[in-house]
């Protein structure tokens, strides 16, 4: 049975399951009832951060137009463009044992595409969450519901992996930015242009 985390709880991932080395994170999310006239894409990223909160270079943020790190520790499993369905609407596979030494944390977020332009922010999003499950066993390990705390944001830091003491840890963080990828780029060091 998964644990059920609230915002702002950490858990150890690695310390009481030693085994645990491939994990797949899977986010998925409704979106309410209104007519705005055009689909809602939502797109999860994962970047991946040094000592300083930041990406060393561009190739540690993985999304839609970068779908795998260099490395083989981070891989996006492709675009889903309108959310439908049941489920998990984007995946992320980690292997934890090929995440680079000066890799610490790798935040998971999730904005929504041409936000501003189709008038679209997380306040007409529900049932958002985040998940983790061992790719080994299929066994779900951790679930993050974000509740219906935002209106205005078009960003999420969703949660993110931490290494400390050579465990790894889950914070789930559910932080809203207004800005959309943009925003979170510049947050985490990432030049758009």
């Amino acid at each position: 049975m998964p644990i059920n985390l609230t915002k702002g709880q950490k858990v150890d991932l690695t310390k009481g399951n030693p085994s645990l080395k491939k994990i797949m994170v899977g986010l998925g999310w409704d979106v309410n009832e209104f007519d705005s006239g055009e689909d809602f894409d939502l797109d999860a990223a994962a970047f991946l951060l040094g000592s300083n909160g930041k990406c060393p270079n561009e190739k540690d943020f993985i999304f839609y137009g970068n779908l795998e790190h260099q490395s083989g520790a981070v891989k996006h499993m492709g675009d889903n463009l309108t959310g439908e369905g049941e489920g998990d609407d984007e995946q992320i596979e980690v292997d934890l044992t090929v995440v680079p030494a000066n890799i610490e944390r790798i935040a998971f977020t999730c904005t929504i595409y041409d936000a501003e332009r189709k008038r679209q922010n997380f306040g007409q999003v529900q049932n958002a969450f985040i998940r983790i499950v061992d790719e080994v066993t299929g066994q779900e390990i951790i679930r993050y519901d974000l509740g219906e705390d935002f209106s205005i944001e078009t960003a999420i830091v969703v949660g993110e992996l931490y290494r400390r003491g050579g465990e790894w840890k889950f914070n789930a963080i559910g932080s809203g930015f207004q800005g959309g990828l943009a925003a979170l780029c510049g947050h985490y060091g990432i030049e758009v242009a």
